[in-house]
């Protein structure tokens, strides 16, 4: 399998041949903070025309067909028309705040986002801690959604973010517990090592029945955590306008837009990566013949695979089920998902300590 690390050390070896340590450290970090925007930016775009166009599959539509070819440009025209639209200052708002908190949420985004694996070599943040580092990361998401709420001074977005916050908070129990579970399996949170112990079989394939419970928790948990429906509480139309993001407009409404849809894109290649092998081919033991077939198809192409098939099955869920109560939605955390989390943890336990 072709490894990107060729490409990036022969374009290490290129700059110090020109400059010093120090410089090639600066253009580096330069080089990776571009491409890292620039992938979050193009993903975001996708994702939006791809759920456009599963929403109208499912909904026998044909979805954007205007802007060019099968309306693929649909997305890039409303990013120019989001970029062109007035900023509208709100009277009573907290300034400092109101604008503080899109960008909490952005990075928070970004961070999560550049610590991924997204090929064999493809890897800018690579930590021994990178799974706590993604839970730590990601949780900072929360406060810039309060302080999107509270800045605004308005009850509908006071409501939004009090219940999203509630959500987030709840959820990343479960979802947390359900990425430990791996974790006690492999015996390391560095992400790369993760991957590498997948390379003969996928962990959810590995971890056997403790693996799969934590792969469905993961992903309800995961769904959860992005706002989406049928926990789409925080945003709930018919009750909150549109949640704790109601009084933001132009590109500051960009930002929490941009946010979320990466959020979906992160939460589904965290699952591929610690679940389904990352970059790691499909390898069944035994068929040498097959799994020679299978390592010669790119590690990114793999990676993007199960990432999107993950996506898809966020959005089949979206667009399948009515939306929760918020009693409902607590208590399928507090009192099913989270309990499970806890004895699926101790199962894995006993069968890494046993077998």
């Amino acid at each position: 399998m072709i490894s990107f690390s060729d490409i990036t050390k022969w374009l290490d070896d290129t700059l110090r041949l020109f400059l010093n340590d120090g410089w090639t450290l600066l253009v580096e970090f330069v080089l990776i903070g571009i491409a890292i925007l620039a992938a979050y930016a193009v993903l975001a775009l996708i994702l939006i025309y791809v759920e456009r166009k599963v929403c109208a599959f499912f909904q026998c539509r044909i979805g954007p067909n205007r802007v060019g070819k099968w309306g693929i440009l649909q997305s890039v025209a409303d990013m120019i028309k989001i970029l062109l639209k007035e900023l509208i200052a709100i009277r009573k708002s907290d300034r400092f705040l109101f604008f503080s908190a899109m960008f909490l949420v952005i990075i928070a985004s970004v961070c999560t986002f550049g610590a991924l694996p997204f090929a064999n070599g493809l890897h800018a943040l690579d930590f021994n801690i990178g799974i706590f580092y993604l839970l730590a990361v990601s949780s900072l998401g929360i406060v810039g959604i309060l302080l999107a709420g509270w800045a605004s001074r308005s009850k509908y977005t006071m409501l939004g973010a009090m219940r999203s916050g509630a959500q987030l908070i709840s959820y990343e129990i479960s979802a947390g517990l359900s990425l430990m579970t791996i974790v006690v399996l492999a015996g390391t949170m560095q992400l790369s090592e993760i991957v590498n112990q997948q390379a003969e079989l996928w962990f959810i394939f590995k971890g056997h029945i403790p693996a799969m419970i934590a792969f469905l928790i993961y992903i309800i948990a995961g769904h959860a955590e992005t706002n989406r429906g049928p926990f789409d509480l925080p945003e709930a139309e018919s009750e909150l306008t549109a949640g704790y993001h109601t009084e933001f407009s132009g590109i500051q409404f960009g930002f929490f837009y941009l946010a979320e849809y990466l959020n979906l894109f992160i939460i589904a290649a965290i699952a591929a990566t610690v679940f389904l092998g990352g970059w790691m081919p499909f390898q069944v033991p035994g068929w040498e013949s097959f799994n020679i077939i299978m390592a010669y198809i790119p590690s990114w192409l793999w990676f993007f695979g199960k990432t999107f098939a993950c996506v898809f099955l966020s959005l089949w869920v979206r667009w399948s089920f009515p939306r929760l109560r918020i009693d409902q939605l607590l208590n399928l955390e507090w009192k099913i998902l989270m309990p499970i989390a806890i004895i699926n943890i101790v199962l894995m336990a006993v069968w890494v300590v046993m077998w």
